[in-house]
C-alpha cells in the first residue's frame, strides 16, 4: 500500500504486530529484575534460573496445546521443520543463559541494553551485505540514534560499576544480542508457517531439554522450597517466556525480523527504566539522554520510510499450512 506521494504506508496487520513485538519486550524488559528478586530469596545460579524458566514455560505452553487440541499439529511442525525448530529452541536457551550471567556481571539495564541494542544493527548490516546496497537513510537515522543511545547508557552503566565485571558482562550481552538476531531470522522463517502457540511450545521444549541437563554443572542448589522466589519463577515462566514469545512470533508472522529486533529496544527502556525504579541503579543524566534517543529511534519505525525491512503480507491458506 503506498500514499500519493509514493511511500509505503504499514498494513494493519504490520502495525499489530510491531504492537505484539513491543509488548513482548515490556515483558523482557522486567525480566532482569525478576532474576535478580528470585536470587535474592534462594541462591540459586542464573543457569539455574533460565532452565526452570524454560521449564516451566514449556510445562504449561504443554498443556495448553492439549487442552487446545493442538497437540497434533506441534508433532507436524517438528516433521516439517526439525532443524529450524531445534535452532529456534537451541538459540534462545543459548542467548537467555548468556543474557542472565551477563545480568550478574554489569547490571541489568546495560546487560538488556546492549544485548538487545546490537540485535537490529547487525540484521541491518547482514540485509545491506546480502542486498548489495546501502540501507535508506531514514533507516541508517533510527539505527545511529539507538546506536548512540545504547553507547550512552552502557557507558553511564559501566562508569556507575554496576556490576562486579563490567567487560565481561558487556562481552556476555554482546553474544547474546548476537545469538537473538539469529534465532529470531529463524524463528521468522518458522513463523510463518506455524501457530505462534505451536512455536512456542516447540522452542520451550527444545530449550528446556537443553538447559535442564546442565543444572548438573552448576554449583550451589538445583531448587528451592521459597515461596518468594517460586513466585518469581513463575513469573519468569508463563510471563516473561510463554506469553513473551507467543508475542513475538506472531507479531514475527507479519513483521521482518529486522524490524521485530528493532522494535524490541523497547525492552532496553523497560529495563533500565525498572532497574532505576525497584533496584537503585544509578542512570544519571548520559544514561537517561540514551533512553530517550533509544525511545526516538523506537518511534522511527512508524514512519513507512524508516521500517526495518519490508512489510510482509499476512499469512494466509497455502503449502505447509498444516502445522498451524
Amino acid at each position: 500500500m503506498t500514499t500519493q506521494t509514493g511511500l509505503r504506508r504499514p498494513a494493519p496487520s504490520h502495525l499489530r504486530g510491531l504492537v505484539e513485538v513491543a509488548a513482548a519486550s515490556v515483558l523482557w524488559g522486567t525480566g532482569g529484575l525478576a532474576v535478580q528478586l528470585v536470587r535474592e530469596h534462594a541462591p540459586l545460579s542464573p543457569v539455574t534460573v533460565s532452565a526452570w524458566r524454560m521449564a516451566l514455560a514449556a510445562a504449561v505452553l504443554l498443556g495448553a496445546l492439549l487442552v487446545t487440541g493442538r497437540g497434533p499439529r506441534l508433532l507436524a511442525l517438528a516433521r516439517a521443520r526439525p532443524r529450524q525448530l531445534l535452532a529456534v529452541g537451541v538459540g534462545t536457551a543459548a542467548y537467555q543463559g548468556l543474557y542472565f550471567v551477563s545480568v550478574t556481571q554489569v547490571g541489568v539495564a546495560v546487560s538488556t541494553v546492549v544485548s538487545l541494542g546490537l540485535a537490529p544493527v547487525l540484521l541491518t548490516v547482514a540485509e545491506a551485505a546480502h542486498g548489495r546496497r546501502v540501507p535508506a537513510p531514514s533507516r541508517l537515522a533510527v539505527l545511529g540514534a539507538a546506536l548512540v543511545g545504547l553507547l550512552l547508557v552502557s557507558l553511564a552503566g559501566t562508569d556507575a560499576a554496576t556490576g562486579p565485571a563490567p567487560v565481561t558482562g558487556v562481552l556476555l550481552a554482546v553474544a547474546s544480542g548476537t545469538t537473538y538476531a539469529l534465532t529470531t531470522v529463524a524463528g521468522g522463517s518458522v513463523s510463518k508457517d506455524a501457530d505462534p502457540l505451536v512455536l512456542t511450545g516447540g522452542m520451550t521444549l527444545v530449550g528446556a531439554a537443553v538447559l535442564l541437563p546442565c543444572l548438573a554443572l552448576v554449583d550451589g542448589p538445583r531448587t528451592t522450597g521459597d515461596p518468594v522466589a517460586l513466585l518469581w519463577l513463575a513469573y519468569l515462566g508463563l510471563l516473561t517466556m510463554a506469553l513473551a514469545y507467543v508475542l513475538l512470533y506472531s507479531g514475527l508472522r507479519v513483521v521482518a525480523p529486522s524490524t521485530a529486533v528493532t522494535a524490541s529496544l523497547v525492552e532496553p527502556v523497560t529495563a533500565a527504566v525498572v532497574a532505576a525504579v525497584v533496584l537503585a541503579e544509578p542512570l544519571g543524566p548520559t544514561a537517561v539522554a540514551g533512553i530517550v534517543l533509544v525511545l526516538a529511534a523506537v518511534a522511527g519505525l512508524g514512519r513507512p520510510a524508516a521500517a526495518a525491512g519490508p512489510v510482509l503480507p499476512e499469512p494466509g491458506p497455502g503449502p505447509g499450512r498444516g502445522v498451524t
